[in-house]
C-alpha cells in the first residue's frame, strides 16, 4: 500500500521509526504480562511498592553503573527510579531494551543524557519541587556559619584551645562578620532559590539575583532585586549562592576568571551541582584569601573526601556529603512523587501523561507522522506540526482524502466519511471563524 501524498510505501516508515528508535506504548491490563520497574541505585522500594503493586513488578538494583544491572532488567524493565549516584549516557541507555520512563529522585538531573534518552523513546522526568525546604535551610545554615564562624569555633574547642580573655576570643573568632546589611547574590532564581531568598531577607540580607531564564517581575513579589548579567551579581555580592542546574552551558561557571570578578573576600555556597565550580580555582582563591571562606555541599567527585583532591588542603572551607537535600518527611515525598509518576507512564500515554517531563523537546513519538523530517512539514499553520501529511491539503478538520481511509495516527484502523463540501456561495467570510475553526488546536499558542 502506499500513502497519498507521501510518495513512500509503508514499510520504510516502519523502518524508519525503527532507525528514530520509536518505542511503543506500556503495555498494560490483564492480557499482557505486568510491567516491570527497577529502582537502579537504591535496595529500599518499601515507599514504592505500595503505589505499584497493582499494576506493575517493583525491583532494585542497587547498582553503581549499568555493569551492575541484571539481564532481565536491561531487557524487560519498561520504568526505572534512580537517584544521583548512578549516571545513564547514550551507551548506558541503550543497554535496556524496553524502558520507556525514568524518574530522577530529586530535581536535578544533570546524570542522565536527557537528549539521547528522548532520541531512544525515552521520557526522564524529575521531582522539581523535592527538598526544596531542605536545601533552602542546609543553604542558610552554611551562609550563618561562614559569617558567623561556628563550625571553627567548634573545631577550636575540641582541640582544647583556651578562650577565656578578650584577646583570645578576638584571635579564635576572627574572620566573624555581621549579617545585617549584607549582600547575597543568588545564581538562579527558581523554587530553592526563591525560598533561600525568604529566609535571608528575614536575617538581614539584601538579596539580589541572576536567572537569565526567568521572567520579569518575580523580584517585585518577593522584595528583592534583579541583576541582568552574571558580572554585576558577582561584582555587587559579599556572599553568592549557587541555585541552578548543571548543563553543557555553566559548566565550572565559578572560575578563575569570575573569581576574580567577585568581591575581595567574598564567601561562596553551592548546594546546587558540583560541576558549577572550577574545585582547582576556588582552592587557590582560598589560599590566597580572595574568598574568605566557602561552603560546599556537592563536588566535582563524589563521595568527596578530604584526603584527595584540590581541596584537601584549602582553608576556610566547609564540607558535607550531598546531603542538603535530605531529611525523612523530604525523602518519602520524592520517593511517592515518583512512583506516582511511574504510575502515569503506565497508565496515561508517554510523554503526554507525565506532568514532569524534562526532554520533550527531544522526544520522538509514536505517531507515524511524526517521523517526517521537519523540512517536509507543510508550511501551513506557521510551520507547526501538521495534522496531515505534506501535499494533502484543503482537508476540512475531521475528514481524510479516500486514500488515507481506514489510516490515522497511531495506525487505528476506522471508517471517515468526507465532509460535504459547501458551495462558495455558502462559504463563510474569512473573517468569521468556522464551525471546526472555533474548536481547532494551534500548537503554537500558549
Amino acid at each position: 500500500m502506499r500513502l497519498s501524498g507521501f510518495g513512500q510505501s509503508l514499510p520504510f516508515f516502519l523502518a524508519k521509526r525503527r532507525d528514530r528508535g520509536i518505542r511503543p506504548q506500556i503495555m498494560n491490563g490483564p492480557l499482557h504480562p505486568r510491567p516491570l520497574v527497577a529502582l537502579l541505585d537504591g535496595r529500599d522500594c518499601t515507599v514504592e511498592m505500595p503505589i505499584l503493586k497493582d499494576l506493575a513488578t517493583v525491583a532494585f538494583c542497587d547498582a553503581q553503573s549499568t555493569q551492575e544491572i541484571h539481564e532481565k532488567v536491561l531487557n524487560e524493565a519498561v520504568g526505572a527510579m534512580m537517584y544521583h549516584t548512578i549516571t545513564l549516557t547514550r551507551e548506558d541507555l541503550e543497554k535496556f531494551k524496553a524502558l520507556r520512563v525514568i524518574v530522577r529522585i530529586g530535581s536535578g538531573y544533570d546524570n542522565v543524557d536527557i537528549k539521547a534518552a528522548g532520541e531512544l523513546g525515552i521520557a526522564v522526568c524529575n521531582i522539581p519541587s523535592a527538598a526544596v525546604e531542605e536545601t533552602a535551610d542546609s543553604t542558610i545554615c552554611h551562609i550563618l556559619n561562614l559569617y558567623r564562624r561556628n563550625t571553627w569555633l567548634y573545631q577550636a574547642l575540641r582541640e582544647g584551645t583556651r578562650v577565656q580573655s578578650v584577646e583570645q576570643i578576638r584571635e579564635v573568632a576572627s574572620g566573624a562578620a555581621r549579617i545585617r546589611g549584607e549582600t547575597l547574590g543568588l545564581i538562579g532564581f527558581g523554587r530553592t532559590g526563591q525560598a533561600v531568598a525568604v529566609r535571608a531577607k528575614a536575617f538581614g540580607f539584601s538579596v539580589i539575583f541572576y536567572d537569565p531564564y526567568l521572567q520579569d517581575g518575580i523580584e517585585r513579589s518577593l522584595g528583592v532585586q534583579r541583576v541582568y548579567t552574571l558580572q554585576d551579581l558577582l561584582y555587587q555580592s559579599d556572599c553568592v549562592s549557587l541555585h541552578c542546574n548543571l548543563n553543557e552551558h555553566n559548566h565550572h561557571l565559578i572560575n578563575d576568571f569570575t573569581i576574580k570578578q567577585m568581591r575581595q573576600g567574598a564567601f561562596l555556597v553551592n548546594a546546587a551541582r558540583g560541576g558549577l565550580v572550577d574545585e582547582k580555582a576556588l582552592a587557590q582563591a582560598l589560599k590566597e584569601g580572595r574568598i574568605r571562606g566557602a561552603a560546599l555541599d556537592v563536588h566535582e567527585s563524589e563521595p568527596f573526601s578530604f584526603a584527595q583532591g584540590p581541596l584537601k588542603d584549602a582553608p576556610n572551607l566547609i564540607c558535607t556529603p550531598h546531603t542538603a537535600w535530605y531529611s525523612e518527611q523530604a525523602s518519602l515525598e520524592m520517593r511517592e512523587a515518583a512512583a506516582t509518576e511511574i504510575r502515569r507512564a503506565i497508565t496515561g500515554r508517554i510523554p503526554e501523561s507525565l506532568r514532569n517531563c524534562v526532554n520533550k523537546e527531544f522526544f520522538v513519538t509514536t505517531a507515524p507522522w511524526s517521523v517526517i523530517d521537519q523540512q517536509a512539514i507543510h508550511p501551513e499553520l506557521n510551520g507547526a506540526t501538521y495534522r496531515y501529511p505534506p501535499g494533502i491539503v484543503g482537508v476540512a478538520p475531521g475528514g481524510l482524502p479516500a486514500a488515507m481511509e481506514g489510516i490515522i495516527p497511531g495506525g487505528i484502523p476506522v471508517t471517515h466519511n468526507l465532509p460535504t463540501v459547501a458551495h462558495p456561495s455558502q462559504a463563510p467570510s474569512p473573517n468569521q471563524p468556522t464551525k471546526h475553526g472555533d474548536n481547532r488546536e494551534h500548537p503554537n499558542e500558549q
